[in-house]
């Protein structure tokens, strides 16, 4: 099913204001939270490419310079992108990881190395995921220089005791923007919800919106919702350096996958389908993760740059008013796979 387009300039609001505001594209227009905002409100808010609410003004991200173990904060430019120029003075001669991922939602749903989990012990102390390299991907957002992640087995990000989540069958929303660039077949490049003590608790404990290989080689990546024990969906993502993935789900009979090139056109979509027997309703626990699996499976790889998650489940005019302001920031970059 193929979206209608909807025009390239917003309004500074709200959807329920698209007549009567007037319009302007991306310098001082909203952002993706705030074209969800009211009825689904974005309840996390991650990315080190751009600020994901046009009033937000906090950083993006904190990065450690491993040579003394000294950190400084990400923040933006007066525009609303990265300022990436203080990362690369900061870090300089030495190398630095992304050491925390900041929510810019008022929940302040931070994510930090994610903790050993049934699946997997990670690389770093105690078990720990590793934290992701702060220089590995060079981007330009709007013209902006800015970095994105990239995931590589052992890194991975999560907050198990965020505030406002989706939990027990609660509607909510996830989008990602990613790459078919850098992935593999392997559990589980996530972004979203999962169990809250780091466990494959099973069947409909997870609502995470998934990007893999569906076979070694050729890659052939889709797109899908990681509800623990199963991803759905799998709608095929067509190979590009920048693409869409999002989910919805009513936490008790539906969801939809959309999925569309971040670059440009509109989205492409499951529409709303049954929930598998066994999820309905689905059980959310409410964490937040990225770059792994629900029990810190930790050997996929992947790139991500900017995602939310919402309380609720959008619509497929709101997603697809989101795609629009995705591809109108312009991310551009020759990525290595």
């Amino acid at each position: 099913m193929q979206l209608e387009p909807f025009p390239r300039c917003l309004p500074p609001l709200t959807l329920a204001l698209l007549l009567a505001a007037p319009a302007f594209c991306q310098t001082g227009s909203p952002r993706p939270c705030d074209l969800f905002a009211p009825a689904t409100p974005c309840v996390a808010a991650i990315g080190t490419t751009r600020a994901l609410y046009h009033a937000y003004t906090g950083p993006l991200y904190q990065v450690t310079r491993q040579s003394d173990k000294t950190q400084i904060d990400i923040g933006l430019l007066p525009d609303g992108y990265a300022d990436a120029a203080a990362q690369d003075k900061f870090c300089a001669n030495s190398s630095c990881t992304i050491t925390k991922l900041y929510d810019q939602s008022p929940n302040h749903n931070d994510l930090t190395p994610a903790p050993p989990g049934g699946a997997a012990h990670g690389p770093g102390p105690d078990g720990f995921d590793l934290p992701a390299p702060a220089d590995a991907l060079p981007l330009t957002v709007s013209g902006h220089k800015v970095y994105g992640i990239a995931i590589s087995p052992g890194m991975g990000y999560r907050n198990n005791a965020p505030k406002g989540t989706a939990v027990n069958g609660q509607p909510e929303g996830v989008y990602m923007v990613t790459s078919t660039l850098n992935l593999n077949e392997k559990c589980c490049f996530d972004f979203g919800n999962a169990e809250t003590n780091s466990l494959d608790n099973k069947a409909g404990h997870m609502d995470a919106i998934n990007i893999m290989c569906r076979a070694a080689s050729p890659c052939n990546p889709d797109a899908g919702l990681d509800m623990e024990d199963g991803i759905n969906g799998h709608l095929p993502v067509p190979a590009a350096t920048f693409v869409t993935d999002m989910g919805a789900c009513d936490g008790q009979h539906s969801y939809a996958i959309y999925q569309g090139n971040a670059q440009s056109g509109t989205l492409t979509t499951t529409g709303v389908i049954p929930l598998p027997n066994g999820y309905q309703p689905m059980r959310q626990e409410g964490a937040i993760l990225l770059g792994i699996g629900g029990d810190n499976s930790n050997w996929a790889k992947g790139y991500f740059f900017e995602g939310v998650m919402t309380k609720g489940m959008p619509d497929a005019q709101a997603m697809e008013t989101v795609q629009r302001n995705i591809v109108d920031a312009r991310y551009a970059g020759q990525l290595q796979p």
